[in-house]
């Protein structure tokens, strides 16, 4: 595997695999350099998908995974329908119980979260930029897994950290909204914005669902520019894959 390429800490069972790139380890150039496996970027498709095919077999990974076109939503695809093979479908989320198939979900400063049971039997991808959480990206993830979520493990892997992601008003007050306790994910930032912790945000509404078993988020993808893409510090850019599956 890439030398600096992530295996989350923590303790899922054996034959849970999981794996969060960085921008190192494939053929791209210039602002997608080099590990691009995102085809919506505008890099060239034939470097995309020589980078997807790097990816499989690097991690040794028994399909290829299952891309999604991410509309920052809280559809969650059942990664093991046939149906849901192909390029693109609409999704913010990719679950499965099913051996042999991967989730996968793609990210430049929105928060990617893996989620398994204790037992090893259900595993999920989600895509959680600020609009996806708000709207339930997590709820309803949680909901398709059919799992108690005290029988859950998440983590959360290199998004924009709380030091860097200035929003406005907006954004703040449709968390608290929500419930009140997220003003707590928020600290006032210049002229007027707020400084939001994607990754506080998150644990909240994982809380809120009885997972308390949470691991991971202490990586920025804006702040550390050598080994993350990050779409809001330099909007044209590449981006990570966090993906889950269950080996045999």
């Amino acid at each position: 595997m890439i030398e600096d390429w992530i295996v989350p800490g923590w303790p899922a069972a054996p034959q849970v695999r999981a794996v969060s790139t960085t921008r190192h380890g494939g053929f791209s150039r210039g602002p997608y350099a080099s590990m691009n496996p995102a085809a919506h970027v505008g890099d060239d498709p034939a470097t995309v998908l020589a980078n997807r095919k790097m990816l499989q077999q690097v991690l040794q990974l028994p399909a290829e995974p299952r891309w999604l076109q991410q509309v920052h939503g809280t559809t969650v695809l059942d990664a093991g329908d046939p149906v849901a093979a192909g390029e693109g479908p609409v999704a913010d989320a990719a679950y499965c119980s099913q051996t042999g198939v991967v989730c996968v979900v793609l990210t430049a400063d929105c928060l990617p979260i893996l989620l398994c049971d204790v037992a090893g039997r259900h595993v999920a991808a989600l895509h959680a930029g600020w609009r996806g959480l708000a709207a339930g990206v997590i709820e309803q993830t949680i909901e398709t897994m059919k799992q108690p979520g005290e029988t859950l493990l998440a983590w959360l892997g290199p998004a924009i950290g709380p030091d860097a992601y200035q929003v406005g008003d907006e954004v703040r007050d449709v968390f608290l909204a929500h419930n009140k306790r997220a003003a707590a994910a928020f600290q006032p930032g210049p002229d007027g914005s707020w400084m939001a912790d994607l990754y506080r945000l998150a644990r909240q509404r994982l809380a809120e669902r009885g997972v308390t078993a949470i691991y991971g988020g202490h990586e920025c993808s804006f702040t550390d520019s050598e080994r993350f893409f990050s779409y809001r510090r330099d909007g044209v850019t590449g981006r990570m894959s966090t993906l889950i599956w269950l080996n045999p």
